[in-house]
């Protein structure tokens, strides 16, 4: 082709296309910055507008400095109008969510979109229900405001004590301002259960026979001169003076033993004329509440049939998979679980007794610590530190509380990430499960996952999702077994798969209580006999189900998930899938409800392929 006056070269013609798409790509590239920059700014603006709600959250993530330092000196309102004002703030931002084009915002953006509207929706359901706690973001959702392991008579002197920090007179101040809003926490509470009282909502009577006897020794601690709280801020301030020892004595004193007097009297009221009926089924608008339940801990819409049945087949294909272990040493007569109880009962994996035990454990939980940490660069591209505190669960709390719980700490890492043991009795661990307990609470589980969390925007970092959270850390006990935790250790690959297997008889558990109707002692006995698992654990176990409803559904389900997501990478992608690279996109992907996980994958796979 010949160029004249009236004819352009291939060349020429591209060139002028490539400036005049330049051209239009400035706009174009401005009007998307500027799109996302409002929609960042708006998240942001709902964050800080929930932690006015729950300024508790502001100083486990150490963001309550600065220009919200006076979050620190706040608590949250527990009343039933502290509740309404939480839901309309809920409203008003998902109105605003719902006004944004997300047409052209950044994966990230719109991820942070989906979950605030999955998030937020759930929880205004749960609000327009007729009683109950709400967790918004979060896994504690409860049809009693107070119970053995709900209520601000646990949450309060727990934060004040591990983590609300105290480095200066100003934060000692903000302390002393918390516990002065303890007492009117502590009755907002006691009406709103009061009034679920009046709608027929009473607890089982064996819930409120472990709360009865928490609070008692609560306020027995209280009552002497002010009992662990006076002790915590003496050890806070110790270098600074001790007026704030005096008015934490004299507001624990006035205030707040009275105050935990009046809780523990509505308590008696109730116990007064409560039944043994365990589930939800059994309660005015019961089963309304369980389904609402069972929708946020797995962010599907199963039914609890559905639920129930899938249980039962994930609890069939793990017992086939410790068949042939436990075969190879020995524990050939019986069912899994008889062959397992009979594991528990040998002393050669058991630990000591009294305070020589808990020593050991606390040993053997290092251990186990150090060498995972080793291990995560085998299964990241970016290795987070794993900011780890070991803590035993408040003497008070350990009677009603599970075997152990983790999570993690600050954004900015001042506060660490705890995994807190329950040592009531040595009895409660064994050597070949204390590993699996490890990998799913600390590293690489909540705490780990936690850390890629905090390293999101803030409205990522505060909202959670039951499903994920709990089906991630029993994918960090899978990853352990994968990066060879049990390779020379058959005791322990059992122990790890008898995990997996409980979480899907709390599948079977939760909705036969709730749904069901199963009684306290059918539960206790599906778990000892199908699975071998101990009954001072077990018995534990069930009582948490029957105060959080749905909550044990979601971590099989997420887990199941999470490996399904992985499959479909693998197959998907073939030589150039790496493990490191699946992970990564998990966990940089947050906290999310598990259709939009699966949206996340697919735009992993998108990208390794492009």
């Amino acid at each position: 082709m010949i160029d004249t006056p009236f004819t352009l070269s291939r060349r020429s013609a591209l060139s002028l296309l490539l400036a005049g798409t330049a051209t239009l790509a400035a706009p174009v590239r401005a009007l998307a910055a500027s799109q996302e920059g409002g929609a960042a700014a708006l998240l942001d603006k709902i964050a800080w507008d929930m932690l006015q709600h729950v300024p508790e959250s502001a100083t486990g993530l150490g963001v309550d400095v600065g220009e919200h330092a006076a979050l620190r000196a706040r608590l949250e309102d527990r009343s039933r109008s502290g509740r309404e004002a939480y839901a309309a703030t809920l409203r008003q931002a998902l109105a605003s969510v719902d006004a944004v084009d997300a047409t052209g915002l950044d994966h990230s953006t719109r991820t942070s979109l989906a979950v605030v509207k999955s998030a937020f929706g759930t929880a205004l359901e749960g609000f327009a229900l007729p009683y109950g706690d709400v967790a918004v973001g979060g896994w504690r959702n409860t049809p009693y405001v107070v119970i053995q392991n709900v209520g601000a008579y646990i949450d309060t002197p727990r934060l004040l004590d591990a983590e609300h920090p105290v480095r200066n007179p100003g934060d000692a101040d903000a302390w002393i301002s918390r516990l002065s809003q303890f007492a009117p926490q502590l009755e907002g509470e006691r009406t709103r259960v009061e009034e679920a009282a009046a709608k027929g909502l009473v607890p089982p009577d064996f819930l409120l026979d472990r709360a009865i006897a928490q609070m008692t020794s609560t306020i027995a601690d209280a009552r002497n001169e002010g009992g662990s709280l006076v002790t915590s801020i003496t050890g806070k301030t110790k270098e600074m003076g001790s007026r704030w020892a005096a008015d934490a004595k004299r507001i624990v004193a006035g205030d707040v033993v009275p105050a935990l007097e009046r809780q523990l009297a509505e308590l008696q009221r109730e116990r007064s004329m409560a039944r043994s009926d365990p589930g939800m089924r059994e309660r005015p608008h019961g089963s309304e509440f369980y389904a609402w339940a069972l929708r946020a801990s797995t962010t599907t819409t199963l039914s609890a049939d559905e639920v129930h049945q899938r249980g039962l087949q994930e609890l069939a294909d793990l017992h086939a998979r410790m068949e042939p272990i436990l075969r190879s040493l020995g524990y050939t007569q019986g069912s899994v679980g008889e062959r397992m109880a009979a594991l528990g009962d040998d002393k050669r994996f058991m630990f000591a007794e009294g305070d020589p035990g808990r020593a050991e454990i606390f040993a053997f939980i290092q251990k186990r610590v150090d060498w995972i940490r080793q291990q995560m660069p085998r299964a990241f591209r970016q290795v987070v530190p794993g900011n780890l505190e070991v803590r035993r669960l408040p003497l008070s709390e350990e009677p009603g509380a599970p075997t152990a719980y983790g999570g993690a700490g600050s954004k900015d890492g001042s506060i660490p990430g705890k995994m807190w043991i329950n040592l009531r009795s040595t009895s409660l661990h064994r050597t070949y499960d204390l590993p699996t307990l490890v990998h799913h609470e600390a590293i690489p589980g909540h705490v780990w996952q936690g850390e890629y969390a905090n390293r999101l925007p803030l409205i990522r970092s505060l909202l959670a999702f039951n499903a994920y959270s709990e089906g991630w850390a029993l994918y960090g006990e899978q990853l352990a077994d994968e990066l060879g935790a049990y390779d020379d250790d058959p005791v322990g690959r059992l122990g790890y798969l008898q995990s997996l297997a409980f979480r899907a008889c709390r599948m079977v558990v939760d909705t036969g209580l709730h749904a069901k109707g199963w009684t306290r002692e059918q539960a206790v006995r599906f778990f000892m006999e199908k699975n071998g698992n101990k009954q001072e654990e077990v018995v534990n176990e069930v009582d948490r189900y029957c105060s959080w409803p749905g909550q044990a559904c979601g971590y099989k389900m997420g887990h199941s998930q999470i490996v399904a997501q992985r499959t479909r990478a693998m197959q998907a992608l073939g030589k150039s899938y790496d493990l490191r690279d699946y992970n990564q996109a998990v966990v940089d992907g947050g906290n999310v409800p598990l259709d939009v996980l699966a949206r996340n994958v697919s735009e992993y796979i998108a990208a390794r392929k492009a």
